[in-house]
């Protein structure tokens, strides 16, 4: 058996073990990547709080802007028709902070009675206050006035929410307070600029993507007598295929909305129920994907209404079974709030065709209908 001797060289000064300059550098490389993950775990979270911060710094500062021309778009507004050498910027920077303070729903039972009084109360207010600081503004420009200082409170508390998080994020360095207003910012901003551009939209006193359903109304009680039924509603009589609708919408063309509800509720007790149809039209939030001016059929009280007009509409048709036919228009909530656009006026003519063919198909001639145009009228005359 041979063997075979390996004879290692190993050089002068190094041995199996690293020494010297090579040790220093192991020890140097180990304490850097000792050093860099403990800053990760130390600062990552700060890191992110950072990032957050700065996006909702950004979003803060042009809401600010938002609300500082808004406020100075609602003054302008009011200065038109305010007394001379009156001082109104005070008194509007304060009403910029009135509120509403929604009632108890523990007890359930007369909830939407209590809800139409202070919903009453706050009109009232508002309009006292318009006739206080622009008492030269007739019905029209005074229901516009309001609807620039609801369009500059929306951006004002808008702004003032999310400064208030802000705030908060920053007192407690919560990542999670950052991180969930970061996620909603793009909502808010489409909400807060779709408020902004109403406010321009209502200062020029153009009919909004909202009152498409008082542009149906108006279009076929056009020419026609008409008449008060409930508070700013006007009611004029059609006839349509031998059949009697009764049409009614807000009185325009200020930016008033009326009380619907209470209209058709008296419009049934005056013919005792005989009323065959009830045809709802409206504007409809449309969901991403979905085409602007696409005119949707559907059953039900079709408004927007936090409940009290709503409620009289649905109790008056169940205590005498009438259908509550549904038709609206879809858009999203800049179209409507925003100038009306071609898509929109369009479809008003498509539900105008829509509900006479229904009329002739779900009711008999003699029949009596009702047919409501529910949305704020501004722009829109009849």
């Amino acid at each position: 058996m041979n063997i075979v001797v390996v004879n290692m060289v190993i050089p002068v000064g190094q041995g199996l073990f690293p020494t010297g300059n090579d040790l220093s550098s192991i020890i140097l490389n180990i304490l850097w990547v000792v050093f860099f993950f403990s800053m990760i775990l130390l600062f990552n979270q700060r890191l992110q709080i950072w990032t957050y911060q700065r996006n909702v710094e950004k979003a803060t500062i042009k809401l600010q802007m938002l609300a500082d021309k808004s406020r100075e778009e609602a003054l302008k507004s009011v200065q038109k028709y305010a007394q001379e050498n009156t001082d109104v910027r005070s008194q509007v920077t304060a009403f910029l902070d009135f509120f509403t303070i929604e009632p108890v729903d523990r007890d359930p039972f007369g909830v939407l009675n209590r809800l139409e009084h202070l919903l009453d109360n706050r009109r009232d207010r508002f309009k006292a206050f318009v006739a206080q600081i622009a008492p030269k503004a007739g019905k029209a420009e005074a229901a516009n006035t309001e609807d620039i200082l609801e369009a500059a409170m929306a951006l004002n508390f808008i702004f003032k929410v999310v400064r208030h998080y802000l705030i908060l994020g920053k007192k407690t360095k919560s990542l999670m307070i950052f991180v969930q207003l970061d996620m909603q910012l793009p909502l808010i901003m489409k909400m807060a600029e779709a408020y902004f551009n109403a406010q321009k939209t209502f200062s020029a006193g153009k009919p909004i993507g909202d009152g498409l359903g008082p542009l149906v109304a108006s279009k076929l009680m056009y020419g026609l007598p008409k008449r008060i039924i409930a508070e700013d509603i006007v009611c004029s009589e059609v006839d349509i295929s031998n059949r009697k609708a009764y049409v009614l919408k807000a009185e325009g063309p200020g930016g008033l909305l009326g009380k619907p509800g209470e209209a058709v509720k008296r419009l049934v007790e005056e013919m005792s129920g005989k009323v065959a149809r009830i045809f709802m039209v409206d504007a409809s939030s449309k969901l991403e994907g979905e085409n602007t001016g696409e005119v949707v059929e559907g059953v039900g009280a079709a408004i927007g209404d936090p409940g009290p007009e709503k409620y009289k509409i649905e109790e008056v048709a169940t205590k005498y079974k009438i259908p509550l036919d549904a038709i609206v228009c879809k858009m999203d909530l800049e179209e409507a709030l925003t100038t009306m656009k071609k898509e929109i006026v369009e479809a008003s003519d498509i539900i105008i065709e829509k509900i006479k063919k229904a009329i002739v198909e779900r009711t008999k001639e003699g029949d009596v209908v009702i047919i409501a145009g529910i949305g704020n009228t501004i722009g829109i005359g009849q």
